[in-house]
Protein backbone atom coordinates (compact mmCIF):
# COMPACT_ATOMS: atom_id res chain seq x y z
CA UNK A 1 0.00 0.00 0.00
CA UNK A 2 2.86 2.70 0.64
CA UNK A 3 3.31 2.82 -3.34
CA UNK A 4 -0.46 4.43 -3.32
CA UNK A 5 -0.11 6.54 -0.42
CA UNK A 6 -0.89 10.09 -1.16
CA UNK A 7 1.26 13.07 0.08
CA UNK A 8 -0.47 16.43 1.04
CA UNK A 9 1.99 19.22 1.20
CA UNK A 10 2.18 22.65 2.98
CA UNK A 11 3.65 25.67 1.78
CA UNK A 12 3.85 29.18 1.91
CA UNK A 13 5.49 30.33 -1.39
CA UNK A 14 6.26 29.00 -4.92
CA UNK A 15 9.98 28.47 -3.54
CA UNK A 16 8.99 26.28 -0.49
CA UNK A 17 6.72 24.13 -3.44
CA UNK A 18 9.33 23.87 -5.81
CA UNK A 19 11.86 22.65 -2.62
CA UNK A 20 8.72 19.78 -1.30
CA UNK A 21 8.59 18.67 -5.14
CA UNK A 22 12.18 18.11 -5.35
CA UNK A 23 12.14 16.12 -1.94
CA UNK A 24 9.12 13.96 -3.65
CA UNK A 25 11.42 13.57 -6.84
CA UNK A 26 14.41 12.31 -4.47
CA UNK A 27 11.77 9.86 -2.59
CA UNK A 28 10.29 8.52 -5.39
CA UNK A 29 6.84 10.14 -4.33
CA UNK A 30 4.13 10.97 -7.08
CA UNK A 31 0.94 11.42 -5.42
CA UNK A 32 0.35 14.11 -3.54
CA UNK A 33 -2.45 16.58 -2.53
CA UNK A 34 -2.55 20.15 -2.38
CA UNK A 35 -4.58 22.05 -0.11
CA UNK A 36 -6.75 25.21 -0.51
CA UNK A 37 -6.37 26.97 3.28
CA UNK A 38 -3.70 29.21 5.10
CA UNK A 39 -1.92 31.08 2.63
CA UNK A 40 -2.87 28.39 0.07
CA UNK A 41 -6.01 30.30 -1.73
CA UNK A 42 -6.46 32.46 -4.49
CA UNK A 43 -3.17 34.08 -6.41
CA UNK A 44 -0.92 31.24 -4.61
CA UNK A 45 -3.16 28.56 -5.14
CA UNK A 46 -3.49 29.74 -9.24
CA UNK A 47 0.27 30.17 -9.90
CA UNK A 48 0.66 26.39 -7.70
CA UNK A 49 -1.69 25.13 -10.55
CA UNK A 50 0.32 26.43 -13.34
CA UNK A 51 4.10 26.39 -11.78
CA UNK A 52 3.50 22.12 -11.05
CA UNK A 53 1.21 21.97 -14.97
CA UNK A 54 4.67 23.71 -15.92
CA UNK A 55 7.50 22.26 -14.45
CA UNK A 56 6.82 18.95 -12.66
CA UNK A 57 4.37 17.36 -14.51
CA UNK A 58 5.17 13.61 -13.83
CA UNK A 59 2.91 14.20 -10.42
CA UNK A 60 -0.42 12.93 -9.71
CA UNK A 61 -1.94 15.87 -8.06
CA UNK A 62 -5.49 16.54 -6.57
CA UNK A 63 -5.77 20.36 -5.51
CA UNK A 64 -8.85 20.92 -3.18
CA UNK A 65 -10.59 23.37 -4.19
CA UNK A 66 -12.87 25.41 -1.00
CA UNK A 67 -15.26 27.56 -1.76
CA UNK A 68 -14.86 29.32 1.72
CA UNK A 69 -11.64 30.11 0.62
CA UNK A 70 -11.72 31.48 -3.00
CA UNK A 71 -14.91 33.41 -2.18
CA UNK A 72 -15.42 35.88 -4.27
CA UNK A 73 -17.84 38.89 -3.07
CA UNK A 74 -20.71 36.84 -3.73
CA UNK A 75 -22.52 33.63 -4.63
CA UNK A 76 -22.48 34.16 -8.15
CA UNK A 77 -19.08 35.70 -8.87
CA UNK A 78 -17.80 32.98 -6.66
CA UNK A 79 -19.45 30.15 -8.81
CA UNK A 80 -18.28 31.21 -12.07
CA UNK A 81 -14.56 31.20 -11.01
CA UNK A 82 -14.63 27.90 -10.32
CA UNK A 83 -16.72 27.22 -13.19
CA UNK A 84 -13.99 28.94 -15.08
CA UNK A 85 -11.76 26.83 -13.09
CA UNK A 86 -13.50 23.57 -14.40
CA UNK A 87 -13.08 24.51 -17.66
CA UNK A 88 -9.49 25.13 -17.49
CA UNK A 89 -8.82 22.07 -16.02
CA UNK A 90 -11.07 19.61 -18.08
CA UNK A 91 -8.28 19.17 -20.56
CA UNK A 92 -5.70 19.13 -18.33
CA UNK A 93 -5.23 14.99 -17.05
CA UNK A 94 -2.36 15.92 -15.07
CA UNK A 95 -4.52 16.55 -11.51
CA UNK A 96 -8.23 16.41 -10.07
CA UNK A 97 -10.09 18.08 -8.04
CA UNK A 98 -11.20 17.99 -4.59
CA UNK A 99 -14.31 19.78 -3.85
CA UNK A 100 -15.13 21.36 -0.28
CA UNK A 101 -17.08 23.80 1.34
CA UNK A 102 -14.75 25.12 3.62
CA UNK A 103 -15.05 24.63 7.51
CA UNK A 104 -16.86 28.07 7.11
CA UNK A 105 -19.85 28.25 4.72
CA UNK A 106 -20.22 32.18 3.55
CA UNK A 107 -24.13 32.74 2.88
CA UNK A 108 -24.81 29.14 2.17
CA UNK A 109 -22.86 28.37 -0.90
CA UNK A 110 -21.98 25.17 -0.32
CA UNK A 111 -20.64 21.99 -2.44
CA UNK A 112 -24.15 20.44 -2.83
CA UNK A 113 -25.18 24.24 -4.37
CA UNK A 114 -22.37 24.12 -7.03
CA UNK A 115 -22.89 20.56 -7.93
CA UNK A 116 -26.73 21.42 -8.64
CA UNK A 117 -25.66 24.33 -10.74
CA UNK A 118 -23.22 22.12 -12.68
CA UNK A 119 -25.01 19.92 -13.72
CA UNK A 120 -27.09 22.61 -15.52
CA UNK A 121 -24.05 23.49 -17.10
CA UNK A 122 -24.33 22.10 -21.32
CA UNK A 123 -21.04 21.23 -22.83
CA UNK A 124 -18.92 20.16 -19.20
CA UNK A 125 -18.20 17.00 -18.41
CA UNK A 126 -16.18 16.72 -15.34
CA UNK A 127 -15.57 14.25 -12.15
CA UNK A 128 -14.89 15.64 -8.67
CA UNK A 129 -13.87 14.11 -5.23
CA UNK A 130 -16.14 15.19 -2.49
CA UNK A 131 -15.26 15.26 1.29
CA UNK A 132 -17.41 13.03 3.73
CA UNK A 133 -16.98 13.22 7.53
CA UNK A 134 -17.73 10.27 9.53
CA UNK A 135 -17.84 11.49 12.82
CA UNK A 136 -20.26 14.71 12.68
CA UNK A 137 -23.16 12.48 13.86
CA UNK A 138 -21.62 11.04 17.06
CA UNK A 139 -19.23 13.82 18.01
CA UNK A 140 -20.67 17.00 16.24
CA UNK A 141 -23.94 16.50 16.80
CA UNK A 142 -24.61 17.01 13.17
CA UNK A 143 -26.85 14.34 11.93
CA UNK A 144 -27.18 15.66 7.93
CA UNK A 145 -24.01 14.00 6.69
CA UNK A 146 -25.45 10.84 5.25
CA UNK A 147 -28.16 12.83 3.35
CA UNK A 148 -25.54 15.27 2.46
CA UNK A 149 -23.46 12.46 0.72
CA UNK A 150 -26.46 11.10 -1.00
CA UNK A 151 -27.36 14.60 -2.53
CA UNK A 152 -23.76 15.59 -3.80
CA UNK A 153 -23.59 11.40 -5.67
CA UNK A 154 -27.10 11.91 -7.04
CA UNK A 155 -25.94 15.17 -9.00
CA UNK A 156 -23.78 12.49 -11.24
CA UNK A 157 -20.80 14.29 -10.93
CA UNK A 158 -18.54 12.74 -8.21
CA UNK A 159 -16.07 9.88 -8.96
CA UNK A 160 -14.58 9.77 -5.52
CA UNK A 161 -14.87 10.09 -1.15
CA UNK A 162 -12.69 11.52 0.82
CA UNK A 163 -12.90 10.76 4.49
CA UNK A 164 -11.67 12.86 7.31
CA UNK A 165 -9.84 11.95 9.91
CA UNK A 166 -10.80 10.36 13.72
CA UNK A 167 -10.17 7.68 16.07
CA UNK A 168 -13.31 5.70 16.77
CA UNK A 169 -12.71 2.85 14.12
CA UNK A 170 -16.28 1.20 15.59
CA UNK A 171 -18.06 4.98 14.14
CA UNK A 172 -15.71 4.52 10.71
CA UNK A 173 -16.60 0.81 10.62
CA UNK A 174 -20.51 1.82 10.65
CA UNK A 175 -20.23 4.27 8.15
CA UNK A 176 -18.10 1.82 5.70
CA UNK A 177 -21.31 -0.62 6.22
CA UNK A 178 -23.60 2.43 4.76
CA UNK A 179 -21.86 3.26 1.89
CA UNK A 180 -20.79 -0.46 1.26
CA UNK A 181 -24.69 -0.91 1.60
CA UNK A 182 -25.53 1.55 -1.54
CA UNK A 183 -24.86 0.32 -4.98
CA UNK A 184 -24.29 3.56 -6.39
CA UNK A 185 -21.06 3.66 -4.46
CA UNK A 186 -19.86 1.28 -5.73
CA UNK A 187 -17.79 2.40 -8.26
CA UNK A 188 -16.38 5.45 -6.57
CA UNK A 189 -12.58 6.15 -5.40
CA UNK A 190 -12.67 6.12 -1.69
CA UNK A 191 -9.23 8.06 0.09
CA UNK A 192 -8.91 8.73 4.08
CA UNK A 193 -7.27 10.81 5.63
CA UNK A 194 -4.01 9.72 8.25
CA UNK A 195 -2.59 11.36 10.69
CA UNK A 196 0.78 10.38 11.65
CA UNK A 197 1.64 10.51 15.93
CA UNK A 198 4.17 12.43 17.43
CA UNK A 199 4.72 14.30 20.63
CA UNK A 200 5.17 17.35 18.37
CA UNK A 201 1.57 16.63 16.51
CA UNK A 202 -0.21 15.89 19.80
CA UNK A 203 0.95 19.12 21.10
CA UNK A 204 -0.12 21.53 18.69
CA UNK A 205 -3.07 19.74 18.19
CA UNK A 206 -3.65 20.12 21.79
CA UNK A 207 -3.00 24.11 21.61
CA UNK A 208 -4.91 24.28 18.57
CA UNK A 209 -7.62 21.36 17.46
CA UNK A 210 -8.55 21.11 13.69
CA UNK A 211 -11.97 21.84 13.53
CA UNK A 212 -14.31 18.86 12.53
CA UNK A 213 -11.76 16.49 13.28
CA UNK A 214 -12.14 13.87 16.79
CA UNK A 215 -9.49 12.86 18.03
CA UNK A 216 -9.99 10.62 21.46
CA UNK A 217 -8.19 11.87 24.82
CA UNK A 218 -6.52 8.40 24.94
CA UNK A 219 -4.75 8.95 21.73
CA UNK A 220 -3.47 12.46 22.76
CA UNK A 221 -2.05 11.22 26.76
CA UNK A 222 -0.38 8.09 25.64
CA UNK A 223 1.63 7.89 22.38
CA UNK A 224 1.33 4.04 22.67
CA UNK A 225 -2.02 4.04 22.35
CA UNK A 226 -2.37 6.38 19.64
CA UNK A 227 0.44 4.56 17.83
CA UNK A 228 -1.52 1.38 17.93
CA UNK A 229 -4.58 3.07 16.98
CA UNK A 230 -2.80 4.05 13.49
CA UNK A 231 -1.79 0.84 12.92
CA UNK A 232 -5.30 -0.77 13.78
CA UNK A 233 -6.58 2.54 11.00
CA UNK A 234 -4.03 1.62 8.60
CA UNK A 235 -5.32 -2.35 8.68
CA UNK A 236 -8.85 -0.90 8.05
CA UNK A 237 -8.23 1.38 5.26
CA UNK A 238 -6.01 -1.51 3.51
CA UNK A 239 -8.84 -4.15 4.27
CA UNK A 240 -11.72 -1.73 2.79
CA UNK A 241 -9.97 -0.32 -0.21
CA UNK A 242 -9.29 3.19 0.88
CA UNK A 243 -6.27 4.85 -0.09
CA UNK A 244 -4.23 6.65 2.94
CA UNK A 245 -3.44 10.70 2.44
CA UNK A 246 -0.60 11.23 5.01
CA UNK A 247 -1.44 15.04 6.37
CA UNK A 248 1.20 15.39 8.70
CA UNK A 249 5.17 16.50 8.00
CA UNK A 250 6.94 13.97 6.51
CA UNK A 251 10.00 16.83 5.47
CA UNK A 252 13.29 14.27 6.69
CA UNK A 253 14.32 10.78 5.94
CA UNK A 254 13.30 9.89 9.28
CA UNK A 255 9.50 11.53 9.30
CA UNK A 256 9.49 9.59 5.90
CA UNK A 257 10.71 6.30 6.98
CA UNK A 258 8.54 6.55 10.51
CA UNK A 259 5.50 7.18 8.45
CA UNK A 260 6.64 3.87 6.17
CA UNK A 261 7.26 2.06 9.08
CA UNK A 262 3.17 1.80 9.68
CA UNK A 263 2.92 -0.23 6.12
CA UNK A 264 5.57 -2.54 6.89
CA UNK A 265 4.24 -6.13 8.21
Amino acid sequence: MSNNLRFELSFKNISELENKLKYCQFNKIKNINIPCKGAIKKELFSSTINYITKHFPEFNVTYHYSLYHQYSRNKKKTYQEFLEFLKNSYSNSNYEILLVSGSNKIKKLDTIDVLTNIKKEKNLKVKLGIAYNPYLKKYYKVASERERLEMKISSGLINSIWLQYGTDIKVLQNEMNFINKESKYEKLNLFGSLLIPSKQFIARFKFRPWKGVYISGKCLYSMEYFYHFTRELVNFYTNNNITPVIETDFSSSEKLDYIYSFFRK
